[in-house]
């Protein structure tokens, strides 16, 4: 297998609302929420018609992009045996994804991200993590991490106890570990751990500019070149407007934007970057074409509403 992707398996359920629905919740137009109780999830979602299901998640979005580019692929996310899980696992399989991860019922259901689309098509988004971030050890089989050429994870899955346990798992018995940072929350929560795995477990980090320059406390972006001749290892930088910059020792390769895009939604953008770079270096492209390639998925996914291509 080309990459096994392990990270948060979060079912996205888009649903259309009105005004009212959004005020009466006490939700902020266009902001995502992350909610912490499971009956006030199911009470909202109780209200709601559900006009689709994804099967989404951070590195999940990522490897259905490296499995449409026609990388063999694979995911490891906990779900609950439960009628969303069962959706998500099938969501996989249509994108020939190979889905390793045997569901049983959990104390916690499935995670969720309800997507609540507003008449003038701004999206408010409520999180329910649910049993996606109990991730363990268990649920990491060391046989399939080992045949896979290489794994990718996301920061938003990291956390002490369990998820760190699988990490551990994960990373110990891989050939080579790529892994997004995921959010500057996540980088300040964790950053002593996080900047132990970039300096010493990761093979190729991807970064935005915020998430980094937080990360080392930069002052300015020199700071973060400097950085990174000195960790001698791949290291991917989205910077927004300015492209996107690659650092390995030396080597500092810069890649812009594509002009005049029919931008609707940035969801995904850095989900499908990743893929896009990934697909080039697992496939023995060069760091530019890899880059190219970043861009140019990228460049699709923001063209069009949700994470998928």
């Amino acid at each position: 297998m080309k990459i096994l992707g392990i990270g948060n398996a979060i079912v996205d359920v888009i649903c259309k609302v009105d005004e009212n629905f959004i005020n009466q919740n006490n939700l902020t137009k266009g902001t995502m929420k992350l909610i912490f109780d499971d009956k006030e999830f199911k009470s909202m979602l109780s209200h709601l018609k559900i006009e689709k299901t994804i099967s989404g998640g951070s590195v999940a979005n990522s490897i259905v992009g490296l499995s449409q580019l026609g990388n063999k692929t694979g995911f490891i996310g906990k779900v609950s045996d439960d009628e969303l899980g069962s959706k998500y696992e099938d969501g996989l399989k249509s994108e020939n994804v190979e889905y390793f991860y045997t569901k049983k019922k959990e104390e916690l259901p499935t995670g969720t991200c309800l997507i609540l689309v507003t008449p003038d098509s701004e999206r408010t988004m409520c999180t329910f993590l649910g049993t996606a971030g109990k991730i363990n050890e268990n649920d990491v089989d060391a046989n399939i991490v080992k045949n896979s050429e290489m794994i990718f994870l996301e920061g938003y899955l990291w956390d002490e106890g369990d998820p760190k346990k699988a990490f551990e798992k994960a990373i110990k018995n891989s050939k080579r570990v790529a892994m997004s940072l995921s959010d500057q929350f996540c980088v300040d929560r964790h950053k002593p751990h996080f900047l132990d795995l970039v300096k010493n477990k990761l093979d190729i980090t991807f970064a935005n500019e915020q998430e980094i320059m937080s990360l080392i406390d930069a002052r300015d972006f020199s700071d973060v070149i400097n950085f990174g001749k000195n960790l001698k290892k791949l290291l991917i930088i989205t910077r927004g407007e300015k492209g996107a910059v690659s650092i390995n020792g030396d080597e500092v390769i810069e890649n812009g934007i594509e002009k005049n895009l029919n931008i609707k939604d940035l969801t995904g953008a850095g989900d499908l970057f990743a893929a896009g770079f990934l697909h080039g270096n697992l496939n023995n492209l060069g760091t530019q074409e890899s880059l190219n390639k970043g861009r140019e998925m990228s460049s699709k996914i923001i063209q069009q509403i949700g994470a998928r291509l």
